[in-house]
């Protein structure tokens, strides 16, 4: 029997499975290897479903594996939607339906293998606990570049890794997820509120349509998704919605794209895994948390990575993770904290110290890390600048040093230091004041590309250095610090890239 497929729908057949081996060998049932590979038989001609144009990408006579793309649909201005094989699905087409269909209705089934029928729908249903497979795992050696100069330049993620942001009550960690998920160059952004308050979800769904993404002048709304879950809603929403996200994420990093996903915040959702385990009668680990609460958090963390997706095309995709933690009063002693840190490889430290200041981003840099850089700075030097690790080495000696030197100032007084120690302690009040803080609503200052970061970096060791060598020829302390050069270097940081 012909059949004739409509809009977007593909007739495949699979290959049958060897009967025998090469030595003549008969194979059993559970013996013989279960194909993944089949044929497409028809192809429908593509055109307008449910309102948006289905390109149709595969023609008869091709052979399909899972994750192979069938046809495109232009979700929004800047996505293209990939129709892909669903992975491990492979059979004969029994039947298949005319008319117009929603995307959750059957259109048809597929006998597989052992005989069984699979409902046919134009969407792919996955469990939203098991991670989707993929080819191959890469090394993560690119940075997922966010604008932020404290990000980039000191503690930068890869594409494809994990960062934590744990932090006390009011310093800054949902707009620093925030400014993360507007600039961080990805192709599409999975932003989960997770038992936060109405009104940070409500900031987002006013704030995303009206700004502008950088790399495509279309609004942010057009490469996000949303999944909101407020501290009213039921514990049991609360649970899922991390798993949703991550799944949902997985699916467009099987399509090819770069992925980053915002969880805000981990802790209320290790919150409903320990009211659902105490309504369930569950031994009590510590603080009241189920005892799997480490592999739960792990389980979240390890489905992120910069992966070869299934199918014959060998797509690349990548899914960086970064999770929020709200440890009780700050203290990041505390269980979720600590189970957090052992997956993790970045960690971004907020300080509510820096934050009653008013030095946002608040990540302190005497406490926070990351162990990606070794792996990165072959990348910072090739595509950057050569000198980018040196100089990044330089900021973080000068910042260290003037901790050391402020218990000192601390006890007895700026006057007890000598002239090189108090330029020492001002060249790191530019670092601090100059380069690290930065202000999100400020139309320049709230996005910084990389080769800006790189030459604010050198304007501001140039004057360390430049003003240690007038110290050894005779020049006063008092002098090089009120030179009027200071303030131009501060406003360097409003200066638009482009001039």
């Amino acid at each position: 029997m012909k059949l004739t497929p409509l809009a977007d729908r593909v007739v495949l057949k699979m290959t049958e499975a060897e009967e025998t081996t090469k030595g003549g060998i008969i194979l059993t049932g559970s013996a013989k290897e279960k194909p993944s590979v089949a044929e497409v038989i028809s192809v429908g001609p593509g055109g307008t479903v449910d309102g948006k144009t289905v390109t149709m990408t595969v023609k008869p006579g091709d052979k399909v594996v899972g994750g192979d793309i069938l046809g495109t649909v232009q979700e929004t201005e800047i996505v293209e939607h990939r129709i892909m094989v669903k992975p491990g699905v492979v059979g004969t087409v029994k039947a298949i339906a005319e008319g117009d269909y929603t995307v959750t209705e059957q259109i048809g089934s597929i006998e597989t293998a052992n005989g069984d029928e699979l409902p046919v729908t134009l969407m792919q249903k996955w469990p939203v606990r098991r991670g989707r497979p993929f080819e191959k795992k890469l090394a993560p050696n690119v940075p997922l570049v966010t604008g932020q100069r404290v990000v980039d330049t000191l503690f930068p993620i890869a594409k494809g890794g994990v960062a934590a942001i744990p932090g006390p009550f009011g310093s800054g960690k949902t707009v620093t997820q925030h400014q993360l998920a507007k600039w961080a160059e990805a192709d599409i952004v999975v932003y989960i509120g997770c038992g936060e308050r109405g009104n940070e979800m409500t900031d987002v769904l006013n704030e995303f349509p009206e700004l502008k993404d950088p790399k495509t002048g279309y609004s942010l709304m057009e490469r996000t998704v949303l999944i909101a879950n407020t501290s009213d809603m039921p514990v049991a929403a609360r649970e899922a919605s991390i798993y949703t996200g991550i799944t949902i994420a997985e699916y467009f990093r099987d399509m090819g794209y770069s992925v980053a996903l915002m969880a805000d915040s981990t802790s209320r959702w290790a919150e409903a895994l320990r009211e659902m385990s105490g309504r369930l009668e569950e031994m009590p680990g510590e603080e009241g948390y189920p005892a799997y609460l480490g592999s739960r958090l792990a389980q979240f963390y390890e489905r992120a990575g910069h992966v070869i997706s299934l199918g014959k095309e060998g797509r690349e995709g990548a899914l960086s993770v970064i999770g929020a933690v709200s440890p009780p009063g700050g203290d990041i002693s505390e269980p979720v904290s600590q189970a957090t840190l052992r997956i993790v490889k970045v960690f971004w430290g907020l300080d509510s110290a820096l934050a009653y200041k008013r030095h946002f981003p608040a990540i302190n840099w005497l406490t926070s890390y990351s162990l990606y850089v070794d792996n990165m700075g072959k990348w910072f030097e090739e595509n950057v600048n050569e000198h980018w690790m040196e100089d990044r080495q330089k900021l973080m000696t000068l910042l260290q040093e003037e901790a050391e030197l402020d218990e000192i100032v601390k006890m007895v007084g700026m006057d007890a230091l000598s002239a090189g120690d108090r330029l020492k302690m001002e060249a790191a009040r530019s670092i601090r004041e100059d380069f690290l803080h930065q202000n999100s609503f400020h139309e320049i200052d709230t996005y910084t590309p990389l080769d800006k970061q790189f030459r604010m970096m050198e304007l501001v060791l140039a004057f360390y250095e430049e003003s240690s060598e007038a110290l050894k020829s005779g020049a006063t302390i008092k002098n090089i610090l009120n030179m009027e050069v200071r303030e131009k270097i501060g406003r360097f940081k409003y200066t638009h890239p482009d001039t």
